[in-house]
């Protein structure tokens, strides 16, 4: 197993305020700033496993497809961008792989499974794949109501794919060998801040994330049988592609309510997360946030 060295500040074994009213003065053995190593023993070793990425052309997607193979990962890049991940996959080299298709068509959904597990034991999914459309209401100021076209495709690329690679997906994970926790592999979906608090004109978007977040528990009661945990992350404000290359002045209003720090996330901020639940056996069934303490405004 990975072995995780970590540096934290030692702690009286006594209370420090157990002296007052005494005669007694505090423990002078205790010292606040020496460190003491820890060590995680039972923390998923990631190299020389398998990770299947949706959506890893993009820009979450591919810190994490890049991240994950700097771990020593084989990594299969699942995305509908055919010729961005090809380009990553040979960016990386023999560590990653592409694979072109559709995350809510079963046949290419197996054919990345299958990919992923040709290079390694697959124990990570990672399903970013998604997306929205244009902003509109319930109704609109001239009565012009949802179109429900656009509701059902958001729904469909964002809830209906993180299903259907999930589901395609576990019966692999199911057939690896148990740790010592009997931990056979582990899901990270992605929901979304406006999943938790959409702003008006994020219906669909906010419905599917939301939809996204609630599959978390259910999911991981369902797999806890076969020891497969499932987490989802909710990203804020994250500097992908298409926020970066938005105006200033957008850009500044979009971090204006981030609590600290005062900017946008960075997908290697997400990519690191994503190990982080990947190698704690203890997070699952949990959405966390990832937004420097951002609240949505209503609009």
């Amino acid at each position: 197993m990975d072995g995780v060295r970590i540096e934290i500040f030692a702690r009286p074994v006594c209370d420090p305020l157990s002296h007052i009213g005494s005669h007694e003065s505090p423990d002078s053995s205790f010292q606040p700033d020496r460190p003491v190593a820890v060590r995680f023993d039972r923390a998923m070793e990631l190299a020389g496993r398998s990770a299947l990425v949706t959506g890893g052309a993009g820009g979450l997607g591919g810190a994490t497809v890049r991240h994950l193979v700097g771990l020593g990962m084989f990594v299969a890049i699942f995305d509908q961008n055919a010729s961005g991940g090809a380009a990553l996959a040979e960016e990386l080299g023999d560590r990653a792989v592409a694979i072109a298709g559709d995350v809510t068509e079963d046949g290419d959904v197996s054919d990345a499974v299958d990919a992923a597990r040709a290079g390694g034991p697959l124990s990570v999914l990672v399903n970013v794949a998604g997306g929205g459309v244009r902003s509109q209401r319930i109704m609109a100021r001239d009565g012009t109501p949802h179109d429900k076209g656009a509701f059902l495709h958001t729904m469909s690329m964002n809830v209906v794919g993180t299903f259907n690679v999930t589901r395609l997906a576990a019966p692999a994970m199911a057939g690896n060998d148990p740790d010592e926790d009997g931990q056979r592999g582990v899901v990270v979906n992605t929901s979304s801040l406006a999943g938790l608090e959409g702003q008006a004109g994020q219906l669909a978007y906010a419905s599917a994330k939301a939809a996204i977040a609630g599959m978390t528990l259910p999911m991981a009661r369902d797999l806890a049988p076969v020891g497969i945990r499932v987490c989802t992350i909710a990203p804020g404000t994250m500097a992908t592609p298409i926020f970066q290359s938005a105006p200033e002045d957008l850009k500044d209003r979009l971090v204006a309510d981030v609590q600290f720090p005062r900017r946008m996330g960075r997908p290697e901020e997400y990519a690191l997360l994503v190990e982080m639940i990947a190698r704690n056996s203890y997070l699952n069934g949990e959405v966390i946030r990832l937004d420097g303490a951002l609240r949505f405004p209503p609009k």
